[in-house]
């Protein structure tokens, strides 16, 4: 129809197709595909997914050592004799400027993680190739896509906060965070705002659900990315 945002518009026609699902009794948590076992990756095959500039990452913060230490100890293997995987276990969100390494940390942790010899499912998207993932899909695809990220085993969701708000993306990063919360999934936060601008970003439901899940980590300094004048 002429003079309507055809942005608005799909938004709109996802959040009642999700409705519809839900009144179904299908949410995002049964679909079919979730109850599909996804086969655990080799650590090289771990290495190639992570983006070329965080292949060397290193997690040296004390509390990013700390998580993976104890991720790992909870990791179970799914029967007798199997490699142990990644389960449940606890969250960071990590917090601080621009250029502080909250990325470069999040990614080492994987490394971390994938170096203690537990099998380890993740993936990682920032908030705003979130959103955009899922116009572009729409309808039961999006669905499947908003699943799969949400029962991952391990998920790194970067830069919170940083995409426009609308109630279609409050919903999306609520259904997110509210399902990893429920079956406590390991979640790798980060964040350039302060928890207070945090908050209204995302609203109450979902900075409740990060602040009991998730423990803190601030990291502070000058910004990384930007070499000294000469």
């Amino acid at each position: 129809m002429p003079g309507r945002d055809p942005q608005l518009v799909g938004e709109r026609i996802t959040a009642r197709l999700a409705r519809i699902v839900a009144d179904r009794g299908s949410t995002a948590g049964t679909t079919p595909a979730d109850r599909v076992p996804e086969p655990v990756p080799t650590p090289a095959a771990v290495e190639d997914r992570i983006p070329p500039r965080y292949r060397g990452a290193v997690a040296d913060h004390p509390k990013v050592e700390s998580w993976v230490r104890e991720v790992a100890s909870k990791a179970a293997a799914p029967s007798s004799g199997a490699r142990r995987q990644v389960g449940t276990g606890p969250s960071l969100l990590l917090a601080g400027p621009t250029g502080t390494g909250k990325t470069h940390q999040a990614y080492g942790a994987i490394r971390s993680l994938v170096a203690t010899g537990v099998g380890v499912r993740w993936q990682a998207t920032t908030e705003a190739d979130l959103y955009a993932g899922l116009r572009l899909r729409l309808g039961a695809e999006a669905e499947r896509e908003l699943a799969a990220l949400a029962r991952c085993p391990v998920l790194i969701l970067d830069d919170l906060g940083a995409a426009r708000s609308s109630e279609w993306t409050e919903e999306i990063v609520y259904r997110l965070i509210n399902r990893r919360y429920n079956d406590m999934l390991p979640t790798l936060v980060t964040t350039n705002l302060a928890i207070a601008e945090l908050r209204k970003a995302v609203g109450d439901r979902v900075a409740s659900r990060l602040a009991e899940m998730t423990e803190r980590v601030v990291l502070t300094g000058s910004d990384r990315r930007r070499r000294p004048a000469a």
